[in-house]
């Protein structure tokens, strides 16, 4: 099937609550016609896909892995990891995961499609956000994250090529190959990417929560600016900026937006502004869009 045959307006998101457990047997690749690749990544890819079991035929995004590449890189235990946490997770600004299954060599997994894909290649496109697109991001974010938090879960890893873009224009949080379930909210092994790293990480002390609240200061700057604040030559620099939290910024960012993001970027992970107050934020009050066409479908829908 063609991949222009599958991405029709009014089938790309789905129209009901598809969890594995609505269905009296297993998934299996001869319920989708497949459509074009979305990506491709280490372990895999990704293909548009339309599931043909319901009446409604939704589109949706299967990641297909090769069973021997994860076992080659050793990461069975991250992969499992993933698949458990996200299976869990319903919140309109978390990308979500309908089910999986799996053959004698590859696993699939069946996934929300974000029809606008990546927010990481929208930025790179335009350069930089203005205030409103980046303060409504944030919104939606922070939102997002204090779902996880109170589930638990530590994301680890946001950034910009972590997060896609939903039909109406909402942000999703995705890959949670970094994430950890967090019963003692304690965890010190080092993950994530170096521009994102909090100094607790950098040092390989150990962290809670607060790493994303940290990770979303340096996101907030790089929606604003188009490029992470403590970004230099080398590993060495990178990491000293990060200890020392040397923020420089473009004279265009206003006031607002730095206080926001310096009350994320600080050392102390007990000093940096609360998730909920994030929310609250003159900065984000007076910019932020609340997308209430798009709350109002997704309880609709779920």
């Amino acid at each position: 099937m063609e991949s222009d045959d599958l991405a029709t307006n009014e089938n790309f998101a789905p129209k009901e609550n598809y969890d594995v457990e609505k269905f009296d047997k297993a998934w299996t690749t001869k319920d989708f016609d497949f459509g074009r690749p979305l990506g491709k990544g280490k372990f895999g890819s990704v293909y548009l896909a339309r599931e043909k079991r319901s009446v409604h035929k939704a589109i949706v995004a299967i990641k297909i892995l090769f069973k021997s590449q994860l076992q080659k890189a050793g990461v069975e235990h991250q992969f499992r990891r993933e698949l458990e946490i996200q299976s869990h997770l319903k919140h309109p600004n978390i990308l979500r995961m309908f089910g999986w299954f799996h053959d004698e060599n590859r696993i699939y997994i069946i996934l929300e499609y974000a029809c606008y894909g990546e927010l990481y290649k929208r930025l790179k496109k335009v350069g930089r956000f203005d205030q409103r697109t980046a303060a409504t991001y944030m919104f939606q974010i922070a939102d997002a994250l204090i779902y996880l938090h109170s589930k638990q879960v530590i994301h680890r890893d946001i950034k910009p090529e972590n997060l896609l873009l939903g039909a109406f224009g909402e942000v999703k949080i995705a890959d949670f190959g970094w994430s950890v379930h967090a019963p003692s909210l304690r965890r010190q092994t080092l993950c994530g990417t170096l521009d994102y790293l909090p100094p607790e990480m950098v040092e390989n002390k150990r962290h809670d929560e607060k790493v994303d609240h940290w990770c979303i200061g340096v996101l907030c700057y790089e929606l604003l600016v188009g490029r992470p604040p403590f970004e230099s030559q080398n590993n060495q620099d990178t990491y000293k900026k990060i200890v020392s939290c040397y923020i420089k910024f473009p004279e265009y960012v206003s006031p607002g937006a730095r206080d926001l993001i310096y009350r994320l970027l600080q050392k102390t992970p007990s000093e940096r502004l609360s998730l909920k107050d994030v929310r609250k934020h003159n900065w984000i009050e007076e910019h932020a869009e609340k997308n209430e066409e798009y709350m109002r479908y997704w309880k609709e829908i779920n």
